[in-house]
């Protein structure tokens, strides 16, 4: 079995500096670039099947992908991005400053909750559920196209391999279990860095 993880691309809310998370922007026209590029890399890795985050960002990155591979989408709103940002989803990072400096300071720690945001257990919980869903629909090679929070979940808390550094836009990682029960080892990975 194969699972490619894939971060979505530039978006407008990355561009204008503004705090993500549950901000359900679009991608920017370098984003739309990008994804052209992402389906040129995984063209030929024999994707059958691309489950995907339902948030805006994630679905067009999939959509691309999907248009030059030709294979079935499927949404899963389990493999959204964690609502991290409670009001300050969709500010500007000068806006979120001058209008909630106290919850800017706590959000820079994953283990704190703002009003109005999802905690950190909630959202690991959760991605595990989709991550669970994509197992069991998965025989031989599936995309998944999410999120940066999704991918530190994913190598922290669910494979337990470790911290990730850097995630680029259109980032992916490709995973290959040999048997069923058999831990996942990295084939090959772009515009990701791991700290392990």
């Amino acid at each position: 079995m194969r699972l490619i993880f894939i971060r979505h691309g530039q978006t407008t809310g990355d561009i204008e500096d503004r705090y993500g998370g549950a901000y359900d922007d679009l991608l920017s026209p370098h984003g739309e670039w990008q994804v052209v590029e992402l389906a040129d890399e995984l063209a030929d890795c024999g994707i059958e099947q691309i489950f995907v985050s339902s948030l805006k960002r994630a679905q067009q990155t999939a959509t691309g992908l999907a248009a030059r591979i030709h294979c079935p989408i499927i949404t899963l709103a389990d493999l959204r991005e964690r609502d991290s940002n409670g009001p300050m989803s969709g500010l500007t990072k000068a806006e979120a400053r001058a209008r909630y400096p106290e919850f800017v300071e706590l959000v820079k720690d994953r283990l704190n909750t703002i009003p109005g945001a999802e905690s950190y257990t909630e959202t690991s919980d959760r991605m595990r559920r989709g991550y669970d869903q994509v197992m069991a629909q998965t025989r031989g090679c599936s995309a998944v196209v999410w999120h940066g929070g999704g991918m530190r979940v994913l190598f922290r808390d669910i494979l337990k391999m470790g911290e990730l550094g850097e995630i680029g836009d259109c980032a992916w990682v490709e995973l290959e279990q040999s048997a069923p029960d058999s831990c996942f080892v990295i084939r090959q990975l772009k515009r990701l860095t791991c700290k392990f």
